[in-house]
Formats: structure tokens, C-alpha cells, sequence
């Protein structure tokens, strides 16, 4: 081999060692930095899921409540948990909330009668109700006023009606045609009320502070909707 050669191949193995060594110490393309990747979902893999949790419905039968009226007391609301199913875990995210719901067993409650308006002074009236309030106290119109309140409904009109059928303590919900609609409660009696039932006919009378009082006679009306809400006390 000549002098030539031998210089041609001194180079080139100079060449070649200069590349590799620029390859391995590159910190463009090499590091001795050491990378880790943790893998978030190894506990959770595509066997896993959300899914809602339903709730369940309380019913309560309730005598006091005509047949007619369901009463949703509480709403209910769907719960949600987290499924494994690849081992069978289970993890609640939010519990389900039950619905409680009230159904009336008592006697229908729709009618259609009569109103009239009545004050404390009418001819042969005391003042006095004919019924106590739920908490056993003689309710005086004159002294006490005209609405009472009731501790589900608030504050209710009073009503004299036939105790046989309506019996005290009962809510009604009015709806005259000559007025705005409203709630009241049956605290009172009369002679025209109680013969009216006999005879198949709702009548009603609206209390009032006095016989003068503002409004006592434009409750009368003979086509007005009483829709009862609670049988009695």
C-alpha cells in the first residue's frame, strides 16, 4: 500500500470517529436526563364509568287530604357513583336524594254553592265562633279578626259552613267569581248553612269584622268553586 493511500484512510477513519463522537455527546439529540411518565388512569381503565344512582319515592297516605289532591312534598333528585367494573368497586360521588309524595284518602273535595257575607253584630251573633282553634282557644271576630293563621297554609279567611259536612279546621280554596281567589278555613256555623246541606247544597259564609264592613256584601254569589285542601284539624 502506498503513501497516499494510507493518508486517504488515516482521514477517513478521523472523519467517521468525529461523527459518532458528535452524535453520542449532542445535547440536541441526546440527554442523561432521566424522564418519567406516570400513568394517571392505572387504577381506572375503559371498564370504568359514571353512572346515576336513582332515588326512591316515600309514598304517605294521608285521610286529611281528599282523594282528589297528591301532594309532592320533597322532590327527588338522582344520585351519581363512580363503577370499576374491572374490580367490582364502587365510589359514591353524591348520594340520591328521595322523593316524598302525599296522597289524599279522604272524601272528594270539589263543590259548587253559594257565598254570602256575615259580620261579628249580624242579628243573634255573640262574637264567638262556633269552633275552637287547633290549639283549643275560643276565637272571638270581633276581638281576634277576621283571618286566622294556620300552620300549613298561613294566613286564611274564616268561614262559616255545615260542620256536619265541613267540619272545623277544614281549608278551602275560594274561587268567586267576583273576587280574587283565596284560602280560608272553616271556624264557624249557621242556621242557613246547616239547612242548605240538608237539602244537597253547599253554602258558605264569608266573616267579616262588622255588618258594615267594606266588601261584606259583594261576596255574594251563587256560583262559586270550593275546593277543599285538608279535612279538618
Amino acid at each position: 500500500m502506498n503513501t497516499y493511500l494510507l493518508g486517504l484512510i488515516s482521514k477517513w477513519i478521523s472523519i467517521v470517529s468525529l461523527s459518532v463522537a458528535g452524535l453520542f455527546n449532542s445535547g440536541s439529540l441526546f440527554s442523561e436526563e432521566k424522564i418519567e411518565v406516570n400513568n394517571i388512569n392505572q387504577t381506572k381503565n375503559s371498564a370504568a364509568g359514571v353512572s346515576e344512582l336513582a332515588y326512591n319515592t316515600t309514598t304517605i297516605y294521608n285521610s286529611k287530604l281528599p282523594k282528589n289532591i297528591t301532594i309532592t312534598k320533597k322532590e327527588g333528585q338522582n344520585g351519581l357513583a363512580y363503577k370499576d367494573d374491572s374490580d367490582n368497586t364502587v365510589e359514591i360521588i353524591e348520594n340520591p336524594v328521595d322523593a316524598i309524595v302525599e296522597i289524599g284518602t279522604g272524601d272528594y273535595g270539589e263543590f259548587v254553592g253559594k257565598m254570602t257575607g256575615y259580620g261579628a253584630d249580624c242579628s243573634g251573633c255573640t262574637g264567638n265562633l262556633s269552633c275552637r282553634t287547633k290549639s283549643g282557644k275560643t276565637w272571638n271576630l270581633a276581638k281576634d279578626g277576621e283571618t286566622y293563621t294556620d300552620d300549613e297554609f298561613g294566613k286564611v279567611r274564616i268561614l262559616a259552613a255545615a260542620l256536619s259536612k265541613f267540619p272545623c279546621g277544614t281549608i278551602i280554596k275560594v274561587q268567586n267569581p267576583g273576587l280574587d281567589t283565596f284560602n280560608a278555613v272553616v271556624m264557624d256555623t249557621g242556621g242557613a248553612m246547616k239547612a242548605a246541606w240538608q237539602n244537597g247544597i253547599v253554602h258558605m259564609d264569608l266573616a267579616f269584622i262588622s255588618e258594615t264592613s267594606s266588601g261584606i256584601h259583594s261576596v255574594t254569589n251563587s256560583n262559586v268553586k270550593y275546593s277543599v285542601q285538608r279535612w279538618g284539624w
